[in-house]
């Protein structure tokens, strides 16, 4: 495969719900490309909270035809059994879709664990520096705030490097912005995320 120039859209999309690609998931993102190459019709998706997981497996699910059971690992297992069964027999791919990999689910049904054994896993890894400027970046425009490069440089060094703690940083960010009604800045940044807990603490306190 050439080298991609990341992140990108996957598919580019103008309302911007595109799903980033970074070489944190950039193998789900070619897995999900390719079920007909799947050695089963069933796969799982595995990925953190906030990490776009249920995005991807609709964007995969418009792309291929196939069926999606999100949040899996929450379901009857007699029922992913018989969705596995179907997949194969219909020959239709099955995106199973869950937070924590099946070995991790506790599961009973023996022939379930050795069919989800032999299914592919695509999985969504923590977001590489570049990645994730760009998720931030995201996330402040959609809320219509000053995303600037010093700004989102400042916070993606500062916050533990997740998809879910930058959708709680904006979403603070946010919060305190519009009960202050006041623009973004770092010292503004720096307290409203030491009040709420998500800055690094070795970051000093600005109180």
């Amino acid at each position: 495969m050439s080298q991609l120039a990341l992140p990108l859209a996957w598919p580019a999309d103008p309302r911007d719900d595109a799903f980033l690609v970074g070489p944190s998931n950039e193998r789900a993102v070619r897995r999900l490309e390719r079920p007909e190459e799947w050695p089963v019709r069933t796969a799982l998706l595995i990925g953190p909270r906030k990490s776009g997981r249920s995005l991807l497996a609709r964007i995969f699910g418009g792309r291929s035809g196939g069926a999606i059971v999100d949040d899996a690992e929450r379901l009857p297992e007699i029922d992913l059994f018989h969705a596995w069964n179907r997949a194969q027999e219909a020959a239709t791919p099955l995106l199973l879709v869950a937070e924590r990999p099946h070995t991790e689910w506790g599961l009973r049904l023996p022939d379930l664990r050795s069919r989800l054994a032999a299914s592919p896993v695509a999985e969504i890894g923590t977001p590489d520096d570049r990645l994730f400027r760009a998720l931030l970046e995201r996330q402040l425009a959609r809320r219509g705030l000053d995303a600037r490069p010093d700004l989102v440089d400042w916070l993606a060094t500062r916050i533990e490097r997740s998809h879910l703690a930058a959708m709680r940083t904006v979403d603070a960010l946010d919060a305190r912005a519009m009960e202050r009604r006041r623009g973004l800045s770092i010292p503004f940044a720096r307290a409203t995320l030491h009040e709420a807990g998500l800055l690094d603490p070795a970051e000093p306190d600005p109180s």
